[in-house]
């Protein structure tokens, strides 16, 4: 059974156990990423009908706050229930229609305005273009993404059986390491390497395929490589794996990292004996074995003519089920564990924050926020036993829940209310309650709060805005010219330049959205 460290059994809040993958400087990261881009459509020419220079809302920089709300939105947007459906699942809908008065929820007008969500899906950043390196293709993204892959490992330990297959996110926009697989639903997509717990499906570990290396030549052995580089740091554990991984030599490796295989594997694989590969004049049902020291492969007839070859270094005999069909006890381990993946997939496709986009970055940044959310789930569950354990739909409520948790802090802080009743009605429900706080602490905190990664230790729910403090020292502005000697205490919150009045970008807000 799987288990999880002991330090991570006093933790209680699901809000938490999301922070665990996402931590605050990562988001602090995408939030710099993200004021950059902003910056530049602000100074661009002329400028983007979403950010009008009459509106100084949408015109100032993107806290972290925000980024955290849109989050939250996100979140929210999974768990809810389509229009005329009494099934709460996720689907293609206008995320208009959610704002809508009359289709949508409180909850979204209650955190922010329509145009603000829809700004921040539009300039949201993950990587710096003057940094980036023309020879890698996941540059956009990538600091993200390792940072929060080995996040994945550090949180759960998984059971003695663990999955590795391939994960397929569905894009047909423009992206150079797009794969076309028939097979799949979507056909085109981004493939990822996945290593996950057989039982609970937790993701592990990921690796985004990115195509040819810059050379050109194509990668020898590939499933060999995906294996032995996902699975590294496990030890003890069985790997299910599919025929586009299984060797001998793989199984080789593996052993002599304390892991053992068991997998189908090709029949043009020169390392199987003639005698498993013919079925000529053999009978349905029937099973033939072969063994080495540390290996064994068995050829299965279902059908006449057709056989199923499967390769394992974890059984040794010659055991066969005592069904109707006699499969051996290898098939059925394999078909027991095989589906880890395959169900992370699934589960994510069920309540998922996907919308349509046309860049890839943000395909990527909507799947870490899916599995995130699952995997916070897994282990709020495992720390939680007895959590809504009579209730069959427990995942969309502990997602209701994150994103409540996630928007809580925000709306206690928020000095008016918004124009819609109900949504003003919600916000002075919550500003009513004992753990809101005053409303001279609301004006501070959405005025002098600042997205540093140094405080890892407070919660992630607590909203920070982007704009760094005055300090008390006063010193000249290192823009202007030295003989004007202009002394000032605001500095960039970027570079942290002392910046005079004239150099600095000024931020307004009207009652309504303070």
């Amino acid at each position: 059974m799987s288990w999880l460290k002991m330090w991570q059994r006093t933790q209680s809040s699901t809000v938490i156990w999301m922070s665990r993958f996402l931590r605050r400087k990562t988001l602090w990261s995408i939030n710099q990423k993200t004021q950059m881009r902003l910056i530049s459509l602000r100074r661009s020419s002329p400028v983007p009908k979403l950010l009008p220079q009459s509106n100084p809302k949408l015109a100032t920089s993107v806290g972290a706050q925000y980024l955290l709300m849109y989050m939250a939105g996100q979140l929210l947007k999974k768990s809810r229930r389509s229009p005329g459906s009494q099934v709460y699942r996720s689907s293609n809908e206008a995320t208009e229609s959610l704002w809508d008065t009359s289709t949508g929820r409180n909850i979204f007008r209650a955190t922010m305005s329509l145009q603000t969500f829809q700004m921040i899906t539009r300039v949201l950043r993950f990587h710096n273009r003057d940094t980036k390196a023309k020879s890698d293709k996941l540059a956009p993204i990538r600091d993200v993404w390792e940072g929060w892959v080995k996040r994945l490992s550090l949180m759960f330990n998984p059971g003695p059986e663990v999955t590795v297959d391939e994960r397929f996110v569905p894009f047909r926009g423009r992206c150079p390491f797009r794969q076309y697989m028939p097979s799949k639903p979507g056909k085109y997509g981004i493939k990822i390497w996945a290593v996950c717990d057989a039982k609970t499906s937790f993701a592990w570990n990921l690796q985004i395929y990115t195509g040819k290396p810059a050379s050109g030549i194509p990668e020898k052995n590939q499933g060999k490589r995906v294996v032995l580089d996902m699975t590294f740091g496990l030890r003890g554990h069985n790997i299910t794996c599919a025929n586009f991984f299984t060797s001998y030599d793989l199984g080789q490796e593996l052993l002599r990292r304390k892991l053992t295989m068991v997998g189908t594997i090709r029949k043009n694989k020169p390392e199987l004996p003639i005698e498993i590969l013919q079925v000529k004049d053999r009978a349905p049902l029937s099973s033939k074995f072969a063994f080495t020291d540390t290996t064994t492969i068995v050829s299965y007839c279902p059908k006449k003519n057709q056989n199923v070859i499967l390769m394992s270094t974890f059984h040794k005999g010659t055991a066969v089920s005592s069904g109707s069909d006699k499969k051996p006890i290898i098939i059925l381990d394999y078909n027991k564990n095989k589906g880890g993946v395959d169900n992370l997939d699934k589960l994510t496709a069920t309540y998922t924050c996907q919308r349509m986009t046309r860049r890839w970055p943000m395909v990527v940044f909507y799947n870490i926020l899916d599995v995130s959310a699952y995997n916070a789930f897994v282990l709020w569950t495992h720390i939680h036993l007895g959590w809504n354990s009579t209730k069959k739909h427990k995942r969309r409520l502990f997602l209701e829940e994150l994103g409540n948790c996630l928007v809580k802090a925000h709306i206690q802080r928020r000095e008016r209310v918004p124009r819609d009743p109900a949504a003003a009605a919600l916000v002075r429900q919550l500003q009513s309650s004992p753990s809101a706080p005053s409303a001279r602490r609301r004006v501070s905190a959405a005025v002098s709060s600042s997205a540093s990664p140094a405080s890892e230790s407070t919660s992630t729910a607590e909203a920070t805005a982007s704009l760094r403090p005055p300090d008390s020292k006063r010193k000249r502005c290192q823009v202007c010219p030295s003989n004007k000697d202009r002394k000032t205490n605001t500095s960039c919150f970027h570079c942290r330049k002392y910046l005079c009045k004239e150099h600095t970008e000024s931020v307004s807000f009207c009652p309504t959205c303070i």
